[in-house]
């Protein structure tokens, strides 16, 4: 019993419970066990945390690529917006089709080449507003004949519009 297996024991300086050996302080079986365990818990949850850290920063990278390409996004809507595209979807594929084959393009100079090359996708060059095209009308009620007929008449005279006269001529056949 007095002999002590050097696997038995791990040298220790902070236990206050320790026997000396020949100037060596020991430590019990038990205690150096329950050392050896929390050592590797400890190292299992760096590990862990670790891993955590490096999928966080992953994650990080990813997310911040992708604010990159939304904030040049809208930055590229915004100056296609301001410079009168009329279809802005379509013109902001062929505007980032055209920066992608590019490389590091100046948005000002691709909005200002797609103006030159696709003037289709902007508005006409006069400063007209676009009304909406009208579909099948609402016919309206007749109250008078001939009220309807010359409100539609004088509509189409003073705006001088196809679609005005087009209807005046529905009605004139109607009536007349």
């Amino acid at each position: 019993m007095s002999q002590i297996n050097e696997d038995d024991v791990i040298l220790s300086e902070t236990t206050a419970e320790q026997d000396e050996v020949g100037g060596i302080k020991l430590v019990p079986v038990a205690e150096s066990i329950r050392y050896r365990k929390r050592a590797q818990a400890a190292e299992r949850k760096s590990e862990i945390l670790a891993e955590q850290l490096a999928q966080v920063k992953s994650e990080t990278s990813q997310i911040s690529e992708q604010l990159s390409i939304v904030q040049a996004e809208q930055q590229l809507m915004c100056k296609l917006a301001a410079a009168g595209a009329v279809d802005l979807e379509m013109a902001v594929l062929v505007a980032k089709e055209r920066m992608k084959g590019s490389g590091d393009a100046d948005l000002d100079g691709v909005v200002e080449q797609l103006k030159k090359e696709k003037q289709y996708l902007f508005g006409s060059k006069t400063n007209e507003v676009m009304a909406a095209k009208r579909t099948a009308p609402v016919k309206e009620r007749v109250q008078s004949n001939r009220g309807v007929l010359e409100k539609a008449a004088e509509k189409a005279a003073t705006t001088g519009n196809r679609a005005d006269l087009q209807e005046y001529l529905k009605l004139r056949r109607n009536f007349v």
